[in-house]
């Protein structure tokens, strides 16, 4: 059986999993809109930009973050109920690192789906009177669920999966900061393996629903029938 600390990693994991899911859906649905539809001089920069979490390695990123949030950092402190604190080793921080982190695992799928949507249909309906709110609440979003449901389930499972982040920004407070990779990572370190099994078991299950869940939907979407 998994052990109670193990469960609260894994809470904890999935917590910060959806926090950030939810967060980054919200900001990379204008961004994703933006970037497919302008061509601005430097947009390749910042795109590289944005998209650099997916080839910078994981501690290279943390170890700036632990910077950019530790004590003596520009975003190191800040007041929480009246109390001075660091934003690093904190689930605060965690959620900061993970929305940088995870940020082109949803960004992308959106910026695809919204590309895929032909101009046409939104000249149509401009002309038709409709303002530019209603277009894209009803035209662009329903044509974009696919894209939503990608972007959904990678954020989620790529945020689940971190490790490099969250250990160098979060360290391993039980209940606040210790999420399921770190407590993994602890095991095999300490040689208890039987538990470190249990708990990737549980991850690995975790992760393979998701996957099936996603392309079962896909797939049902672009079929019209149950496979």
């Amino acid at each position: 059986m998994v052990s109670d600390g193990d469960w609260q990693a894994l809470w904890v994991s999935i917590k910060l999993a959806l926090v950030t899911t939810a967060i980054l859906l919200l900001v990379c649905t204008p961004l994703a809109w933006w970037l497919a539809r302008r061509r601005l001089p430097g947009q390749a920069l910042l795109e590289a930009l944005l998209a650099l979490p997916l080839v910078l390695p994981p501690s290279v990123l943390g170890f700036y973050l632990l910077i950019g949030l530790g004590p003596k950092g520009p975003g190191g402190w800040v007041t929480q109920w009246g109390e001075a604190r660091s934003l690093a080793f904190s689930f605060t921080g965690l959620v900061i690192g993970s929305l940088i982190y995870s940020l082109p695992f949803v960004l992308q799928p959106l910026k695809n789906a919204f590309a895929a949507i032909e101009t046409r249909q939104l000249d149509m309906a401009a002309v038709s009177g409709a303002r530019p709110l209603d277009r894209f609440f009803s035209l662009v979003i329903p044509q974009a669920r696919q894209g939503y449901a990608s972007a959904a389930i990678l954020g989620i499972a790529h945020t689940l999966g971190e490790f490099g982040v969250v250990l160098m920004i979060g360290g391993s407070l039980a209940g606040e900061t210790r999420v399921a990779s770190v407590a993994l990572y602890e095991h095999v370190e300490a040689g208890d393996y039987a538990n470190a099994h249990r708990l990737a078991g549980v991850l690995l299950v975790m992760s393979v629903m998701m996957l099936w869940a996603l392309f079962r939907w896909q797939r049902k979407q672009n079929v019209g029938v149950m496979p």
